[in-house]
């Protein structure tokens, strides 16, 4: 059995080169979310060097070329999708993925053929592009579970189908999804979670996943640092980024690094909330004082 080695980070130069890389393919007319995925992976992972990303790209074509030739209506895309990636090379999740960074590395999905449905879903959605999917195949961003889409984007039901990569590939009915979002958020479903995920989107709750499991991790806060500043390279992200960016250096010791951020936000802040802008101020003060 193979153990999950611990990815080493890239050496600086490579970061900076991966970065410069990441915001020029987030602000292109047309981000390509098998290359974004692949950069996230590379800055998780010094051993991912350019022949690994060309490897993974080579990979989802590869797969893609095991398609039958344009499989036809939603559901026949859907089933074909199923029957390659779920059944014959065994794409899945299973709860363990969830504590498991490799589970939201592109390449990593790709080489052991699980991961977080996010991800998961991902490879569904790059293989169907480039087989050259005739209806539209898209994400979707139920709350806590991501699945994939074949069919009409909006409108009436008809003629849509979700799949969840996570189980495989399965189909799912109406019911289905309507249980996936009440176990998460209690509510029901409604037609606004349905609707097609833009790839920027997909990159920003993939590292958004990479916080989570940095956040419970607090020896790994640099993970997390890594994954707050390329969410600031996306051209749409909260303000709220740069606050938890300066708590994180604090909390790894780069006091006057973390005060400095600190107070640049609370300057922002203050703006619409003199309140919470003072509340910052106290914290970057706690902050300097840990230099004394």
């Amino acid at each position: 059995m193979r153990h999950p080695r611990s990815p080493h980070p890239p050496s600086p130069e490579r970061s900076a080169e991966l970065r410069r890389r990441f915001a020029e393919e987030a602000r292109s007319e047309r981000p390509d979310l098998a290359t974004l995925c692949l950069l996230v992976g590379a800055e998780a992972d010094g051993a991912l060097d350019e022949a690994g990303l060309d490897a993974a790209q080579m990979e989802l074509d590869r797969l893609a070329g095991q398609l039958p030739f344009r499989p036809g209506s939603p559901s026949a895309w859907a089933a074909a999708l199923r029957d390659l990636l779920g059944e014959r090379y065994g794409f899945h999740g299973v709860a363990a993925d969830y504590r498991r960074l490799e589970s939201s590395l592109l390449h990593e999905v790709l080489r052991r053929r699980r991961g977080l449905p996010i991800m998961l879903s991902v490879v569904w959605l790059e293989v169907a592009r480039r087989a050259g999917a005739g209806a539209p195949v898209y994400g979707v961003a139920l709350p806590g579970h991501f699945v994939v889409g074949f069919g009409a984007e909006s409108g009436p039901e008809e003629g849509r189908v979700l799949a969840d990569p996570f189980d495989g590939g399965r189909v799912l009915s109406g019911d289905d999804a309507e249980v996936l979002v009440a176990g998460v958020t209690g509510a029901a479903l409604r037609p606004s979670m349905l609707g097609p995920a833009a790839p920027l989107q997909v990159v920003s709750r993939i590292l958004n996943n990479i916080r989570a499991w940095a956040a419970a991790r607090p020896e790994r806060s640099d993970v997390g640092l890594w994954a707050i500043e390329l969410a600031l390279l996306l051209p749409a992200h909260a303000a709220r980024l740069r606050y938890e960016r300066a708590r994180l250096l604090v909390q790894r010791g780069e006091f006057a690094a973390g005060a400095g951020e600190l107070e640049a936000y609370a300057e922002v802040v203050g703006a619409v909330d003199e309140a919470v802008a003072e509340q910052v101020r106290g914290e970057a003060r706690a902050a300097r004082a840990m230099l004394n």
